[in-house]
């Protein structure tokens, strides 16, 4: 196409296979050879109705104009297409996107007929998203509409199509609920609730539009990598958050009506108790990820000034096939915890908080110990995933099966390895010991900052120190730190003063260099893509067993541990900032200053 046409205001036409081929081999993105062949072929039904750049990209074509035999994606082509428009590149990214906001720009029909999405809108302009930069015709008319200056930027046409629907079918089934009243609130469960003559009645758990409302947001979640989902009731709008690499992101704003409709249909799918929003509860449900593969979500509920919070932890089946050196444990860390685990009998503790991934090292363990040669058993609070290879209990308080009797009653079942969900009293760490002491191997989990302090942890509870040496034979303490992005992260010179700062006491040598984040459109601009485990492994040596006493110097353990081998916490996530894989400061934000000199 022609320098004056591309230029033209006025140009208003859509753009052909064969235009876009030969403007790609003009620029020397293409070969000749690949553009007769396009040309030439013969072209499916589904391949026709596709975009031009769509279906280029799917052809898998070698980008001629970058070195290393790289494809033409639909990002490079996409971005070419903004350049030959004048137009700038957009990637849609669905966690910034104001969905009621957007929506009601302009009508579904009118997004649809032009193949348009409004993506950004402000008080006075609207930025809206297309993949056909030559089609001018509909601006005016959107600008009256809106009253307001409208921004033009080139996206995705595939993202544009599917964002469409999924953002449109989202609104509609609000209104559907709400029936275009979204202020009005249903305040059975709210503390501040007025009465309100002639209101909505409460929509139906299993209404249609409730229904799509969850299914999307479930897929929506499986999407973005999310690890947890909240429904949070406000005031007036109730928000919904993803947990997505241990950060939250507000992802959506629902009238009160919605909020809680949607608590209700998932309490139903996860077969709570609909009727009660006073109490917590907790309950499961599983589904299918959009890869078909189950998925297992935890629910649990919390009554709130507002109404029901609801929080849904999504355990990726994926985790337990990943191996632990993608966990993040490998080399000297993973022989340690290897030669602890693979004893016939004792104890193997692992400390961290909450969401410190304690939960995925025990399964991914427990998966490879778990031959058609041992028994393999589980106590816990409640079962986080259901796995197949070995045989896993709830506690049930209201039957007054808890850790301690739960054990008790593994224990006759002639099991070889016993996992216990937690440690927290003295007698499930009584039933613990015992266990040990009759030969099986034992895993838990305790809260503590670090390693050494799980075992005055432990002698607080009332364990005494000799039964500690007898059994126990080591403790991991691990955290999650957010590893950079592999698309954006770029080498940098080393903080000198924050390198000592990570390390000491220790001596470590600084590397020549480290990496940093920048931000790009693959990692949503935080400059980090995915979470690995740092440790912290101890093991009781003889040495180490020596220092355990009724009162115990945790400073003196901590520093035989350290001679011996025990890397801290700090020192595993140096070695992660010196290999490039993560930044001093994320590992300083995760883990605790080591008291060891």
């Amino acid at each position: 196409m022609s320098e004056a046409a591309k230029n033209s205001p006025n140009t208003d036409r859509v753009i052909d296979l064969r235009t876009v081929l030969m403007d790609l081999q003009t620029d020397g993105l293409v070969k000749q050879k690949d553009v007769e062949n396009l040309l030439v072929t013969p072209r499916t039904k589904v391949q026709a109705a596709q975009h031009p750049i769509v279906f280029i990209a799917e052809q898998n074509l070698i980008d001629q104009s970058r070195p290393g035999g790289k494809h033409l994606s639909i990002d490079v082509l996409v971005e070419w297409l903004g350049e030959q428009a004048g137009q700038p590149f957009y990637r849609i990214d669905p966690l910034k996107i104001d969905v009621s906001a957007v929506t009601n720009v302009m009508s579904y029909a009118f997004a649809q007929r032009h193949k348009i999405l409004a993506v950004e809108v402000s008080l006075d302009e609207v930025l809206v998203a297309s993949g056909e930069p030559f089609l001018n015709s509909w601006e005016p008319q959107l600008e009256h509409v809106t009253r307001k200056a409208i921004r033009r930027v080139v996206a995705n046409p595939a993202d544009i199509h599917r964002y469409t629907v999924e953002f449109y079918t989202l609104a509609r089934s609000i209104v559907g609920v709400t029936g275009g009243e979204g202020s009005a609130v249903s305040g059975v469960t709210n503390l501040e609730a007025m009465l309100e003559l002639g209101g909505l009645k409460d929509p139906d758990a299993n209404d249609q539009h409730i229904v799509n409302i969850v299914d999307w947001l479930l897929q929506y979640a499986f999407d973005q990598r999310a690890s947890d989902i909240h429904i949070e009731p406000r005031r007036e709008l109730g928000n919904v958050r993803f947990r997505i690499d241990g950060v939250l992101h507000t992802i959506h704003e629902m009238p009160m009506q919605v909020v809680a409709a949607a608590t209700s249909r998932i309490k139903t799918l996860g077969r709570m108790n609909v009727a009660e929003k006073r109490r917590p509860q907790d309950g499961r449900l599983k589904t299918k990820s959009p890869n078909g593969d189950e998925v297992e979500l935890r629910l649990s509920t919390l009554p709130t000034a507002f109404g029901e919070k609801l929080v849904m932890r999504i355990f990726d089946p994926d985790v337990l096939l990943r191996s632990f050196s993608e966990l993040g444990l490998e080399n000297e860390d993973y022989a340690r915890w290897q030669d602890m685990v693979d004893r016939p009998d004792g104890i193997v503790l692992v400390t961290g908080p909450t969401g410190s991934g304690k939960t995925t090292t025990l399964y991914s363990t427990l998966k490879q110990l778990a031959t058609s040669e041992v028994n393999v058993c589980t106590i816990e609070d409640p079962i986080e995933m259901v796995e197949d290879s070995f045989n896993q209990m709830q506690v049930h308080h209201n039957i007054e099966l808890d850790f301690a009797s739960g054990v008790r009653s593994l224990l006759r079942q002639d099991p070889d390895i016993i996992m216990i969900g937690e440690i927290r009293d003295l007698e499930t760490a009584e039933m613990a010991i015992q266990a040990a002491l009759t030969g099986h191997l034992v895993l838990s989990t305790l809260h503590t900052n670090d390693a050494p302090t799980a075992i005055t942890r432990m002698l607080e509870l009332g364990v005494p120190a000799y039964l500690m040496k007898a059994t126990v034979l080591g403790v991991m303490a691990q955290r999650l730190v957010r590893t950079l992005c592999p698309h954006c992260k770029e080498a940098t010179d080393l903080d000198q003063r924050a390198w000592q700062q990570l390390i000491y006491p220790w001596k470590l040598p600084p590397p020549p260099k480290i990496c940093r984040p920048i931000g790009c459109l693959e990692c949503r601009n935080t400059g980090y893509l995915g979470r690995q485990g740092i440790y912290e492994i101890m093991q009781l040596s003889d040495n180490v067993q020596e220092i355990v006493s009724d009162d115990c110097d945790i400073d003196n353990l901590r520093k035989q541990a350290i001679k011996e081998g025990m890397r801290t916490l700090r020192l595993g996530g140096a070695q992660k900032v010196a290999a490039g894989d993560t930044t001093i400061e994320e590992v300083m934000r995760v883990a605790p200053l080591s008291h060891g000199r």
